[in-house]
């Protein structure tokens, strides 16, 4: 007999999956210990779990699922054959209909005025900025930058300058930092740049003093003087997602951490195997977190965790609260299939935001 955990270790599917299975009537253990109710599987069971396990990842919907391991057990292989032929074809039309939507959506970008690379500037724009506010806002979100050659507009910062106030946000699809600090002397309307990392941290190098500093946009350049130093660069020539729009979340359950004991929580903490991202990569840590009856985070563990847990990457957790620079912090968990997001107590306008990892993989 092998234990939950030694079937999750063989067979490919997390404690969760076998679980749901074992709910849905898919693959119901040999045996459930009326006391614990620990789930134990048979020797012949692992045949079928990994079966499963392959037909969830092709996609195969439960109920022909269900038919296909009825089949597989009975040895009727036409009826097997039967099925699996016809998910095959489904898939195939999927992917006729996803090419055909997938060409017309790039005829339709075509016919716009290419929104992805932005028009040269003809104005000038010059702000004055406390150098304290800006070197922390950039601390802020530099680690949320993307480095994907193929998405170069996420390749940098966005400074998004708007009356007296400036945000700074950075993402990688999987993460999004936002910061802001005051600023003086825009008069103008709404204007953005997005500054490349390298001159980003050009200019963090400079924020040093406690005066104001400068930043000046004339033309694809972008400036900082801070004193009689100065960094200077070309800006990255596209548009910035509407980060605005993507960060409007429904609210959820909201825990305050002490940050040092939240991170050696999580490094000590038991972690599970994430998604794969690249390909031929290998799978991320990530933490299951809770918010638990007493209001503090739980890090759960395997058989522990309950409906509503959210797993984020592990790494990215903790470089969100090495970025947030404050002794307590707001956890803040919604949906299993919304961020997490890590906000100050004094200032909720600077937070970053973790996309959720699957559990069943």
């Amino acid at each position: 007999m092998r234990s939950i955990g030694e079937m999750a270790r063989d067979s490919g599917l997390g404690v969760s999956a076998l679980r749901f299975y074992d709910r849905a009537g898919v693959l119901v253990p040999a045996w459930v210990d009326p006391v614990s109710g620990y789930r134990w599987y048979a020797p012949g069971q692992l045949e079928e779990a990994r079966l499963l396990a392959r037909l969830r990842r092709a996609g195969m919907p439960l109920a022909d699922i269900r038919l296909v391991l009825a089949g597989w057990s009975g040895s009727d292989t036409d009826l097997v054959r039967g099925l699996l032929q016809a998910h095959l074809r489904r898939l195939e039309r999927g992917l006729a209909d996803a090419r055909s939507e997938f060409s017309a959506l790039r005829v339709l970008l075509d016919q716009r005025e290419n929104p992805m690379t932005a028009s040269p500037r003809t104005d000038a724009v010059r702000l004055s900025v406390p150098a304290d506010g800006l070197a922390a806002a950039l601390d802020a979100v530099r680690f949320a930058v993307g480095a994907d050659p193929e998405l170069p507009m996420l390749g940098g910062v966005l400074f998004d300058m708007e009356g007296d106030t400036l945000h700074v946000v950075a993402t990688d699809r999987y993460r999004m930092a936002v910061a802001r600090t005051s600023a003086t002397g825009h008069g103008g309307p709404r204007d953005q740049v997005i500054v490349p990392a390298p001159l980003v941290d050009a200019m963090r190098a400079l924020l040093g003093g406690d005066g104001p500093v400068h930043l000046g946009v004339q033309g694809d350049r972008v400036t900082v003087e801070a004193g009689d130093r100065q960094a200077a660069g070309p800006r990255l020539a596209y548009d910035f997602p509407d980060y605005r729009r993507l960060v409007r979340l429904p609210a959820g359950r909201r825990a305050v951490v002490d940050v040092a004991a939240f991170r050696t929580a999580l490094e000590d903490g038991p972690v599970r195997a994430g998604e794969v991202r690249e390909e031929g990569g290998t799978a991320r840590e990530m933490s299951v977190l809770d918010v638990a009856e007493d209001g503090t985070v739980a890090v759960c563990g395997e058989g522990d965790e309950g409906r509503d847990v959210v797993a984020v990457d592990r790494g990215f957790l903790l470089d969100a609260l090495a970025a947030a620079g404050r002794e307590q912090l707001v956890v803040e968990l919604g949906a299993p299939t919304a961020p997490l997001a890590i906000r100050r107590t004094d200032d909720e306008d600077t937070f970053s935001l973790l996309m959720p990892v699957r559990l069943d993989d």
